[in-house]
């Protein structure tokens, strides 16, 4: 009988052992190893080395004993790749090995681009005291840091509790394999679909589709490290209707995403403008409405340069007006967000999704912030960040988590029904003893899933929109009487006559009124405007300013008996406004603009008096 041999492959998947004879031919080997990963067609080649030569094939006819594979022997085996994949760039390439098998090509942020080309080592001036070499020598008290040391960031002021994402992936992708066999894989709570093996739950369950119990642990890094507002007139402002009728208020934070240099590899979340979608306040509760301009307002968002970066909320309860005092209500005693806020939170991280080229799933994790305006120890308004973790994202994705009505620092892991199996969720907790135990999450203390994050203000304040002594009213704010119409925005240019028309019309809120307003919307023709302010350029937003679109806004504004002194500089067919405006009128009852010398409305015929 033949020698029995056991050769290991190594994959991309892993290493599995195959059983052969010395007097197998190749293309028998090279059947088991097909049938062992899973392959129905030669997709894959099998080399004798781990840079790709001496590749194994079929047509050798030969025997193993032949080509010298002995028993123990470890083969690497490779996916075929696609066609034009060998004439990539170094870079490319890299980015490329550390893809996991079978991950969608995705393009990543461009924050995430650039930190993935960044060296992100700490480095050290040479220790007068402790380093004993000369300027160009290095040791252990001098030699550059890993961006993920955790003694370094536990020195830093104030300390680092948690590790950029990117030092994270370091930290993963480092070692001599340089993270081949890294996989940043999705939690699912979920009963994995098509094992056929049972009927489908309630009736039956396996080992093979039950979705592994979760261990609550708190993570150790975080997708964004900072979150900073260019200026203290944005926070102010969305204060502003807290102070003005005592109910919480919530909006949506627009900017973009920056290197956060106080953090190896860290990111910045760097805030442009508040957006307040529909909502319901009251002094304990808020209720987010269904937003029909919600789509828009990304899509100017991007077209300016911003993105949704994340959503704030205020949690304020006046203590002594005479003092502007706020009562101190989140801090180690009670909670810092709550259950359902938490849940919220998980949500809107979810929708927002963190592009990630080490994720089968082409995502993992997500950017995106939540602000909480509340008291702080020293009862003024404090601006408090956070996000939740990844795990807290899946409990809530897979609808697997829920809020405690009497005690909102609690959450409650829900119970497996007839409709729905819910894995079991434990989380380690010290008992009185000082012994470590696993309790069940039923309920479960919500700081287990969260992580906070910095809010900052810059010492020189950065302006992406211009600032007004007389701004224009921000939308939603119905109930406080401020209302966005052709009245306000006739206001608001009367009020502003700068010469330069580009700090006038750089508001955000102006921009949005001017695209999703009901009577004379821009969304097709205001991409020239979009771009001047956008790049700050004066010409681009003079040459839109002489469009017909603009002049067609003028007019409208003429009509609604705010005196026009300042619009004469804007004029868009260069002649006076007032000479226009009195040319047309506009109908009381369908505003529609007719031409002169008619007493009657051509749109709806009723008389113009």
């Amino acid at each position: 009988m033949a020698e029995t041999i056991i050769i290991r492959v190594q994959s991309p998947e892993g290493v599995k052992r195959i059983t052969a004879t010395k007097r197998e031919t190749v293309a028998t080997f090279l059947k088991k190893v097909a049938k062992e990963f899973g392959f129905r067609n030669n997709g894959f080649s099998v080399y004798t080395n781990r840079n790709r030569t001496g590749e194994i094939t079929a047509a050798q006819n030969k025997s193993l004993n032949l080509l010298k594979i002995k028993h123990g022997d470890m083969l690497f085996l490779y996916p075929s790749s696609p066609a034009g994949s060998s004439s990539e760039t170094m870079d490319t390439s890299v980015s490329q090995s550390l893809r996991p098998a079978g991950a969608p090509q995705v393009v990543e942020d461009e924050i995430d681009q650039y930190l993935i080309k960044q060296d992100g080592k700490i480095y050290r001036n040479r220790d007068q005291q402790l380093c004993r070499h000369g300027p160009l020598g290095k040791c252990v008290h001098c030699v550059p840091l890993e961006p993920f040391d955790e003694d370094y960031l536990n020195h830093l002021e104030p300390p680092v509790k948690h590790m950029s994402f990117h030092a994270y992936i370091r930290k993963l992708t480092g070692g001599a394999d340089k993270g081949k066999f890294v996989a940043l894989e999705n939690i699912s709570c979920k009963i994995k679909s098509g094992c056929e093996g049972h009927p489908p739950w309630p009736e039956g369950i396996c080992t093979k589709c039950q979705p592994s119990a979760i261990t609550l642990n708190r993570q150790k890094y975080r997708h964004v490290d900072n979150i900073m507002f260019e200026n203290h007139t944005i926070a102010d402002r969305f204060l502003d209707f807290w102070r003005k009728t005592g109910n919480q208020h919530l909006g949506y934070l627009y900017g973009r995403y920056t290197e956060h240099k106080d953090i190896p590899l860290g990111i910045r979340a760097e805030v442009a403008a508040i957006y307040e979608p529909p909502q319901i306040g009251t002094q304990n509760s808020l209720e987010i409405l269904e937003d029909p301009k919600a789509e828009v307002v990304d899509e100017i968002a991007a077209k300016l340069g911003l993105r949704k970066v994340g959503w704030i909320f205020t949690d304020l309860v006046s203590e002594d007006t005479r003092k502007g005092t706020v009562r101190y209500s989140r801090n180690k005693d009670t909670y810092y967000l709550s259950a359902e806020e938490c849940i919220t939170a998980g949500n809107f991280q979810n929708q927002q999704p963190n592009i990630c080229r080490l994720s089968p799933d082409g995502h993992f994790g997500s950017k995106f912030v939540t602000v909480v305006a509340t008291g702080g120890p020293d009862n003024q308004v404090h601006f408090e960040g956070y996000q939740v973790s990844n795990q807290c994202m899946a409990l809530v994705r897979d609808e697997c988590l829920l809020p405690c009505r009497d005690a909102p620092e609690l959450g409650y892991a829900k119970e497996s029904s007839s409709e729905q199996y819910v894995p079991d969720v434990f989380y380690k907790d010290i008992d009185k003893f000082g012994n470590e135990i696993t309790q069940l999450a039923r309920p479960l203390p919500v700081e287990y899933l969260i992580i906070d994050i910095t809010t900052t203000f810059p010492k020189d304040p950065v302006y992406t929109f211009s600032i007004s002594q007389n701004p224009f009213p921000i939308e939603n704010r119905d109930v406080l009487g401020e209302t966005q119409d052709f009245h306000s925005l006739a206001t608001y240019l009367s009020q502003n006559t700068s010469s330069i028309f580009l700090d006038v019309i750089s508001d955000f809120h102006l921009l949005l009124f001017l695209v999703t307003n009901e009577v004379m919307p821009l969304r097709d023709s205001i991409s020239l405007l979009l771009e001047a302010v956008r790049t700050k350029n004066e010409e681009l937003a003079q040459t839109w300013k002489k469009s017909e679109q603009w002049a067609t806004i003028e007019q409208l504004c003429s009509t609604v008996g705010v005196p026009l002194s300042g619009l004469q500089e804007y004029g868009a067919m260069g002649g006076s406004t007032h000479a226009v405006a009195a040319a047309m009128w506009a109908c009381q009852h369908c505003t529609f603009m007719n031409q002169p010398g008619t007493d009657h409305c051509e749109m709806c015929s009723l008389p113009r008096t």
